[in-house]
């Protein structure tokens, strides 16, 4: 396998930071009521967790659809109609109570390592690509795992 590009890596695990944050004032109510005295309430879980998975999610439709550019023909058309799966799954199945939109997430990022894997093995995604994003979906997964469950 490639190496990760140091700067693919550290922008990807301080993405995860949101969650992380999340996941540490669910289980730390001292945590929390000192984020939420500096931040607020959006800014605990589950409510930073489910909102900023929201966001990436759908922002992976955009890195998909930039995969879907380097291809041609009935491949380019796939690519892009697969793209914004990510996004519309957000558009229609978020938005409940933490607790089913925390397994509509984890869902929605099971699915897009599907696609990851398909524009990946396209040879449309970097060589390193796979080991990023099972790294940070593992750990995607992880954090709503805990305000699902």
């Amino acid at each position: 396998m490639n190496r990760i590009p140091y700067s693919a890596l550290f922008l990807g695990l301080a993405g995860l930071i949101p969650f992380l944050w999340g996941t540490a004032t669910e289980f730390s109510p001292a945590l929390a009521q000192q984020g939420q005295d500096w931040f607020g309430p959006r800014f605990i879980s589950p409510h930073i967790q489910l909102f900023y998975g929201t966001i990436i999610l759908a922002f992976m439709s955009g890195v998909l659809w930039g995969f879907a550019t380097k291809a041609t023909g009935k491949v380019a058309t796939t690519g892009y109609a697969l793209s914004v799966l990510p996004a519309l799954w957000v558009f229609f199945f978020v938005g409940g109570g933490p607790t089913s939109t925390a397994i509509y997430l984890i869902t929605g990022y099971i699915g897009l390592l599907a696609l990851d894997y398909m524009f990946w093995k396209q040879e449309l995604a970097p060589p390193w690509w796979m080991q990023l994003r099972i790294l940070l979906t593992l750990i995607v997964i992880a954090c709503l795992a805990v305000v699902a469950f």
